[in-house]
């Protein structure tokens, strides 16, 4: 739980450290001194180290401060928010056209600044040839290389192998700029669960 730091009249010690609107180092005043040299410049005196002794006060305009410290930590929520994994599913002996579907998903997943975790399903016979699905990985991950790269290695998982991709900074940085996450999140969604069962009929 945040606690809004003591201004001006608020200040309860009877000396600190000052620093001034530069950062400079003032030196140690009495809190009347500091009030008067705050009230001189028109700006606030804020207690930034209460638990200092004596405790440390900057001047500042306040209400800017405050102000700009709000936009700072909708940002860093807004930029938490920005990483969305997407999930994509191929099967070992995928056909080239669903392939290349697939991988237009993904390439689009990651224009827009977000993670993909690609899941290679094997089914049967096929868990016993790991490398099929290995290959197809390392296939997609040179193919989509401008866009992206392999931020987790191929690894099994049971009866799947898991792989996954993050965008480069500056291509999500862009898609950031551009605000083409929201574009491109309308209708994604659908793309990706209404693909994996013609595949696994063709990999029969």
């Amino acid at each position: 739980m945040s606690v809004e730091p003591r201004v001006n009249d608020q200040i309860r010690a009877r000396e600190v450290r000052l620093v001034g609107p530069e950062g400079e180092q003032v030196g140690i005043v009495p809190v009347e001194r500091a009030l008067q040299l705050a009230a001189d410049v028109d700006l606030d005196l804020v207690e930034v180290a209460p638990m200092a002794r004596p405790p440390v006060c900057k001047l500042m305009d306040f209400g800017k401060f405050k102000y700009e410290s709000a936009l700072k930590a909708r940002e860093a929520r807004r930029n938490q928010q920005q990483t969305v994994i997407k999930e994509m599913k191929l099967r070992p002996k995928i056909d080239p056209h669903d392939y290349a579907t697939k991988k237009g998903h993904v390439m689009r997943f990651l224009k827009g600044g977000d993670k993909v975790k690609v899941t290679i399903m094997f089914r049967g016979r096929e868990q016993s040839r790991p490398e099929l699905g290995y290959r197809l990985l390392r296939r997609l991950e040179e193919e989509i290389a401008e866009l992206g790269y392999v931020e987790a290695a191929p690894k099994q998982d049971g009866r799947n192998m898991i792989m996954v991709l993050a965008p480069h900074r500056a291509v999500k940085a862009t898609a950031v700029a551009a605000g083409a996450k929201g574009a491109h999140g309308e209708g994604a969604p659908a793309d990706v669960p209404a693909e994996p069962e013609p595949t696994a009929a063709a990999g029969e």
